[in-house]
């Protein structure tokens, strides 16, 4: 899994409401059927932390839930209607109709 799709499953899952690192992992892998490795989760987090598309709430016990930034909500958005797109334009070329 590349970088920038980790980040993009993380926005992705968060966009339902703030979550902790294992939570956010749980998600991507209920959605994927797959779970990220802690390096991939974790870079994920720190880069995406660091564009400020996500922020960190007050500690609950020793778990810090992360949510969305408007930002992280736009650019979530923007980056989804692209891969939309992109899927449509690649269906519709092998024929097959788009969901």
């Amino acid at each position: 899994m590349h970088s920038n799709d980790a980040q993009m499953l993380v926005l992705t899952v968060l966009a339902d409401g703030p979550l902790h690192g294992y939570a956010i992992n749980t998600a991507i892998e209920q959605l994927t059927g797959q779970r990220l490795g802690p390096g991939s989760l974790y870079g994920a987090l720190t880069r995406l932390e660091a564009k400020q598309l996500i922020e960190p709430l007050a500690e609950e016990g020793r778990q810090r839930p992360l949510r969305l930034t408007d930002e992280g909500r736009t650019a979530l958005e923007r980056e989804l209607r692209t891969m939309a797109h992109v899927a449509s334009v690649g269906l519709r070329s092998l024929g097959v109709r788009p969901a």
